[in-house]
């Protein structure tokens, strides 16, 4: 079954993200995902908070930027999580914008050399190992959680280029696709993520989770193509996301997604909502459509 859920976008206040979350809550929405950047909400805190506020939502983070964190930390914030709220955290991380990395002196040399360390370590952390590590970004000595998660953390990554999709398939127990993901690119990330899962001899399975750009209602269409103008990267005039008078043609227009791949579909909304608690709900409304 395709999963169904919103995003909390960060552009909101922090004090607004209670009543979306009970909004999700209440309308049972699958996964209401948040956002870590910079220099936004913190994605640990807004998640233990959303969480505390709510009964069965799952909240999935995308993504954690691996650069400003020490693994160790990272392994014990997400096993606290884990334990408190069993099966209703979802871990997202991947490389940040690398942009943003440099403004707080956080730019790895190689980004892809630190996501390969940090997922080394999370996975043996998770596990209750004890961990010794001299690499170039994870230095850790006989190192072990008194804590660990008490089932397993899946760790999704977030990812783009063709080789980080290969090592999210090679480390990672899921991916997590960008808004602006068009059905091709959804496609052609399984292609690689499958490559990287090959490589690793990986046979489990790996969800595949995209952010989709959506309106709905009126003049939804444009609504969708003015948004997308603002996203660098995005051809607003592309198969960037989907518009619908109602959550039944949404759905329609998602299943190019899910045919090409996704797992899981998480809608974003458009900077024009005024009404977040009414748009997460939207996913509820989708799901059984999709079901169909």
């Amino acid at each position: 079954m395709t999963v169904v859920g919103a995003i909390f976008v960060p552009a909101l206040p922090p004090e607004r993200l209670r009543s979306v979350a009970v909004a999700a809550d209440d309308a049972g929405v699958e996964e209401l995902w948040l956002w870590e950047d910079c220099f936004r909400e913190g994605g640990l805190t807004a998640s233990a908070a959303a969480l505390a506020w709510t009964t069965r939502v799952r909240l999935g983070i995308g993504i954690l930027p691996l650069p400003l964190r020490n693994a160790a930390i990272t392994a014990m914030e997400v096993a606290t999580l884990a334990r408190l709220f069993p099966d209703r955290f979802v871990l997202g991380v991947g490389h940040g914008v690398q942009d943003w990395m440099a403004q707080v002196g956080a730019r790895p040399a190689s980004p892809l050399g630190l996501m390969r360390e940090h997922l080394t370590a999370y996975r043996d952390l998770f596990a209750g190992r004890r961990v010794t590590t001299s690499g170039t970004y994870v230095r850790l000595d006989d190192v072990g959680l008194d804590w660990p998660p008490s089932a397993p953390v899946p760790v999704h990554v977030g990812a783009t280029g063709p080789k980080t999709l290969a090592l999210a398939g090679e480390l990672g127990d899921g991916t997590v696709l960008t808004g602006g993901t068009t059905p091709d690119q959804v496609r052609a990330a399984r292609t690689a993520i499958d490559a990287g899962r090959a490589a690793g001899g990986r046979t489990d399975r790996h969800r595949v989770t995209v952010f989709v750009m959506a309106a709905v209602g009126a003049d939804a269409e444009q609504r969708l193509r003015a948004d997308a103008r603002l996203w660098p990267g995005i051809d607003p005039d592309g198969e960037v996301g989907v518009h619908g008078a109602d959550a039944e043609e949404v759905a329609r227009r998602l299943r190019r997604w899910t045919d090409a791949g996704a797992d899981a579909v998480i809608l974003q909304p458009t900077g024009d909502v005024t009404d977040h608690e009414a748009f997460v709900a939207l996913a509820a409304q989708v799901a059984p459509h999709l079901a169909d």
